[in-house]
C-alpha cells in the first residue's frame, strides 16, 4: 500500500510538475518584453496571434492587484482556476465517462441547454477541437482549446459554439438569428436585438449620404449621366450640408418595429413550419421560407414608412417640414393607397434577394470551414462579415431592378399629373428609354456603402453587447 501511495505521491508531482512548467512556458512566449510580468497590449498580441480576443475578460478575472498586469503568480492562478472549470465542463459533456467527447455526446448537452443542432454541426465543432483525427476530443485537446477562452459554464460554450451575429447594414436580415428557450426566458433576445438596432442605426447614419445619393440616381430619368461627386455636390448645393442626410431619420426610426416584427414573425412561422417536429432544428431551406415570410410580414406592417423614407429623401427644401407633415399632405393630395405604391416589385424582390443570400452565405461559410475546419469551432466574426458582405452584395445584383422600380414608383406622385405606371410599365419603360444598364442606376454608390457600414455597424454592435451584458 505504502509503494501505491508513492507511486501516486510522484505520479500527481510530476502531473503537477508538467503542468507548472507548460504554463511557465506559456507565460514566457506571452511576456514579450521579459520583465516578468504581461500587460494587456502582451496579452492582446500574443492571444490574437491563436484567434482569441476575450483579452480584457482574462485581465479583468486575473489581475488581483488591479495594476493591468499580470505576474507569473496571478497568471498560473487563473490558468489553475480556469482548469478547474474547463474539467468540470469536460466530465458534463463526456456522458459516458469514458475520457471523450464524441458527437452524440455534443448533440446531447446542447439539446439539454435548448440549442438543437445538426450532426453534421456537431461534427464540426468536434473537428474544430480535435487535433489527432480520432473523431473525439480528449481532456488535453479540450483544455487546449479553451484555455484562454474565459467561458465558466456549458451555457457559456454554447453560446461560444452558435457565435450568434445579427447586424444591420442597411439591406433586408435574410434569416433572424436561432435562440433557444432559456436565452428567450433571460432577456437575451430583446438585448442582442437592441444592440442590433443600436448598430443598424449608426450604420445608417454614417453612409446616409450614400444612401441618399442612390435614391437620387435611381430617378434621374434618360442617359444623362452623373458622377459621384457631382451628385453629392449638387445635393450640398441645393440644401447645404444637412441635406445628405434627408430621410434618415425615418429611416432610422423604422429599424426597432421591423426588427422586432420580423423576429416575432419568424419564431410563428418556425413554428408553423416545425410541426410535429417539435424541438427540432430547421433545415437551411426551411430557414430561408420562414426569414423570407417574416421578411414580407415585416415589409407590409411597416411598408408606409418605406414610401414616407423615399418621399422624405427625396424633397426639395422647403417641401415638406417634417415626418408628419409629409404623410399628412401624401394622404390628403394622393389617398391611403398612395402608402403602398411599389409594395408588389418590394414583396417580389424579397426571394431572389433571400435565395441568392442565404445560398451564397452557406456556401462560403461551408467552403471556408471545409478547408479550415481543423483551426476554429466557427469561422469566426470577421469571416462571417466577409460571407455576408459578399453574400449581400450577390443577393442586391439578382434584386436590384426590382428595388430600382419600387423607388420610382414610391416617388411618383398621383397629383402632378403625370402617368401612373404599373410594375410592367416602369420595366419597359426605363428597359426601352434608359437600356438595360438602367436598370441597375445608383448600384455604384449602394455598394460603396456596404464595406462601411459592415465596419461601422460591426464596432457599435460589439460595444453595444458588452454595455448590455450580451456574451459574444
Amino acid at each position: 500500500q505504502s509503494g501505491f501511495l508513492g507511486r501516486s505521491r510522484l505520479l500527481f508531482w510530476e502531473v503537477g510538475w508538467s503542468r507548472e512548467k507548460r504554463w511557465a512556458e506559456l507565460f514566457d512566449q506571452l511576456d514579450l518584453n521579459k520583465d516578468g510580468r504581461i500587460d494587456v497590449n502582451e496579452l492582446r498580441s500574443g492571444l490574437t496571434a491563436w484567434g482569441i480576443s476575450e483579452v480584457d475578460e482574462i485581465v479583468r478575472v486575473s489581475d488581483t492587484n488591479h495594476d493591468g498586469q499580470l505576474d507569473f503568480e496571478e497568471f498560473t492562478q487563473y490558468l489553475r482556476m480556469h482548469e478547474k472549470e474547463l474539467r468540470l465542463m469536460f466530465r458534463s459533456l463526456d456522458r459516458n465517462n469514458d475520457g471523450h467527447i464524441d458527437v452524440g455526446e455534443i448533440q446531447l448537452s446542447l439539446r439539454s441547454l435548448g440549442v438543437n443542432v445538426s450532426t453534421e454541426q456537431a461534427s464540426r465543432i468536434l473537428q474544430s477541437i480535435d487535433r489527432d483525427g480520432t473523431m473525439t476530443i480528449d481532456w488535453n485537446e479540450w483544455r487546449d482549446h479553451f484555455l484562454f477562452n474565459p467561458l465558466h459554464n456549458m451555457e457559456d460554450i454554447a453560446h461560444y459554439w452558435k457565435h450568434s451575429l445579427m447586424l444591420d447594414i442597411g439591406e433586408q436580415l435574410t434569416v433572424p438569428d436561432e435562440f433557444s428557450e432559456k436565452e428567450r426566458r433571460s432577456g437575451v433576445v430583446w438585448r442582442q436585438l437592441v444592440a442590433g438596432a443600436m448598430a443598424g442605426a449608426v450604420s445608417r447614419t454614417g453612409t446616409a449620404p450614400l444612401d441618399r445619393l442612390k435614391w437620387i440616381f435611381q430617378q434621374v430619368r434618360g442617359s444623362s449621366g452623373m458622377s459621384l461627386f457631382g451628385g453629392l455636390r449638387g445635393m450640398v448645393q441645393e440644401g447645404g450640408l444637412r441635406s445628405l442626410w434627408r430621410g434618415n431619420g425615418i429611416n432610422v426610426l423604422k429599424i426597432a418595429p421591423e426588427s422586432a416584427i420580423k423576429f416575432m414573425a419568424y419564431e410563428q412561422i418556425k413554428w408553423l413550419i416545425r410541426g410535429s417536429k417539435e424541438g427540432g432544428s430547421l433545415r437551411v431551406q426551411e430557414r430561408f421560407i420562414a426569414g423570407s415570410l417574416a421578411g414580407a410580414t415585416a415589409q407590409t406592417i411597416i411598408y408606409p414608412m418605406e414610401v414616407l423614407k423615399t418621399r422624405l429623401t427625396l424633397r426639395k427644401t422647403g417641401q415638406y417640414s417634417g415626418m408628419a407633415d409629409c404623410a399628412k399632405q401624401i394622404l390628403c393630395k394622393e389617398g391611403v393607397r398612395t402608402f403602398y405604391k411599389g409594395y408588389v416589385p418590394n414583396t417580389l424582390g424579397i426571394i431572389p434577394y433571400a435565395g441568392i443570400d442565404l445560398a451564397v452565405y452557406e456556401t462560403l461559410k461551408n467552403a471556408w470551414l471545409q478547408r479550415y475546419c481543423m483551426d476554429s469551432a466557427d469561422p469566426g466574426v470577421l469571416v462571417l462579415l466577409g460571407c455576408g458582405t459578399v453574400s449581400s452584395t450577390c443577393g442586391q445584383l439578382a434584386s436590384y431592378p426590382l428595388a430600382l422600380i419600387r423607388t420610382r414608383m414610391q416617388a411618383q406622385a398621383s397629383a402632378d399629373g403625370t402617368p401612373q405606371l404599373s410594375m410592367v410599365g416602369q420595366f419597359k419603360h426605363i428597359v426601352s428609354h434608359e437600356g438595360v444598364p438602367g436598370l441597375y442606376r445608383g448600384i455604384a454608390p449602394n455598394f460603396l456603402k456596404v464595406i462601411p457600414a459592415v465596419s461601422i455597424s460591426y464596432v457599435v454592435y460589439e460595444h453595444m453587447k458588452k454595455a448590455l451584458g450580451v456574451g459574444s
